[in-house]
């Protein structure tokens, strides 16, 4: 008999990470780490796990999304959605009324995320892999088949995507098994968030460097005098050879970005993450004329792979910086990285957020094995909260994630987290937990 999706099930989980401001930065200044938690549930009692990633309030429009998406794929063989990804996602973005809500970004596009994803995980679950390994092992040929070109050729060609895959073989191997001696480099965000006090930036600091840390990362763009105090604070505390990264999270316009970077070039930024609207390419490629050479990083926000293709065009961006679940799940992630590898960007990707180290370290993984073949200059993001939520959590060791070994995307969350932390009925948020 032929094995059917017989549902796609949402949940609206909210962490209260505002009570201790962990997460906290320019733009939100007292987020509460949420998920939009999809499950995708087969006839043959076969599971696949997605979720999008918000900030607390607005994440029940984001579950309301994905169930907007869900009549789409309920019903039907499971084998044909998993044959094809790239069709499975025009299904969801080429619905014509719906489209209407993006195109290709908003809720409607990230809820598309979700469901891809959780349909990544049940089909790395069905090959008894991890999927960065699921993903390394296909052939040059069935990656570029994986992507929708329509917007990009002017920038990617499939011959050039291809020349990228091809040329990425030589070497793969020994990468692989470094990989898994190794582990993919990190980076943290964890003694950076804006509501930390002075001591406890400080301490994590330090922490950061014993842990095997080359890079942390400082959120800005609340207070200049404050960024100044803590860029100092966090300079002192890590020594001169600890590379700092900044991220502003949009706050600014372009003038101000230039000059609130010049007031922190004395401390040696490694980069300004988001200095300005992740729209605007151009004010991009204006703040990195002006202050070079502190690099600009930028991506987490961005929409769609059309705009990544843009900053690169606009020599807007020194860094690309993908998120497992803003764009379209794994597939535009995948163009995403042929884009950076063709214009010799690095890409470190964006973590800092509920689920997001679990996920997109596979996406690295898979970049380092059959794209950019190479970590130099690249490394993930992670932020040390709410792993414990999760089946299999991201884990670091020296400085480096381990590569995951267990089959699946990384998305499951434990049930009693799920509901423990429903909102608004469960127990975390009703007062009823011990």
């Amino acid at each position: 008999m032929t094995e059917l999706i017989s549902s796609l099930d949402t949940y609206d989980v909210r962490f209260p990470t505002s009570r201790h401001l962990d997460g906290s930065d320019a733009m939100n200044p007292f987020p509460d780490y949420s998920a939009a938690y999809v499950v995708v549930r087969t006839t043959e009692g076969r599971e696949g796990y997605g979720l999008a990633f918000t900030v607390g309030r607005g994440n029940d429009v984001q579950v309301a999304g994905i169930a907007a998406l869900a009549p789409l794929v309920v019903g039907r063989p499971v084998d044909e959605l998993l044959a094809d990804p790239a069709a499975l996602l025009r299904l969801m973005t080429g619905d014509s009324q719906l489209r209407w809500l993006g195109p290709q970004k908003g809720v409607i596009h990230m809820a598309a995320s979700a469901i891809l994803n959780a349909f990544w995980d049940l089909a790395a679950r069905a090959a008894g892999k991890p999927l960065w390994r699921l993903l390394a092992d296909l052939s040059p040929e069935q990656v570029v088949s994986l992507v929708d070109f329509q917007y990009l050729r002017d920038a990617l060609t499939e011959d050039e995507a291809l020349d990228v895959l091809r040329a990425a073989r030589a070497g793969r191997d020994e990468r692989l098994a470094r990989l898994l001696e190794r582990g993919y480099p990190a980076y943290t965000t964890t003694p950076g968030w804006l509501g930390y006090d002075d001591d406890k930036l400080a301490r994590l600091s330090t922490m950061a460097v014993e842990d095997g840390y080359r890079l942390i990362k400082l959120k800005v763009g609340a207070r200049l005098d404050d960024d100044v105090r803590r860029l100092a604070i966090a300079r002192q505390a890590v020594g001169p050879d600890i590379r700092i990264a900044v991220d502003a999270n949009q706050i600014w316009g372009v003038p101000e970005a230039i000059e609130w970077m010049r007031r922190l070039r004395p401390y040696q930024p490694y980069w300004i993450e988001e200095p300005t609207s992740p729209d605007d390419v151009l004010g991009h490629a204006a703040v990195r004329r002006a202050i070079a050479p502190i690099k600009v990083a930028t991506g987490e926000h961005a929409a769609n792979p059309i705009i990544f293709k843009q900053l690169l065009q606009a020599n807007a961006v020194d860094v690309i910086q993908i998120d497992a679940c803003r764009v379209g799940g794994v597939n535009e992630n995948i163009a995403i990285l042929l884009l950076a590898a063709k214009f010799g960007i690095p890409v470190c990707p964006h973590a800092g957020g509920v689920g997001l180290c679990e996920m997109v370290q596979h996406l690295a993984m898979f970049d380092y094995l059959s794209v950019s073949g190479t970590t130099e200059g690249r490394m993930v993001e992670f932020v040390d909260h709410l792993h414990e939520h999760f089946v299999e959590p991201a884990r670091i060791e020296a400085g480096h994630y381990v590569a995951p070994r267990a089959p699946g995307g990384g998305a499951q969350m434990h049930p009693a987290s799920v509901a423990d932390f429903s909102f608004p009925d469960g127990p975390q948020w009703t007062g009823r937990a011990a």
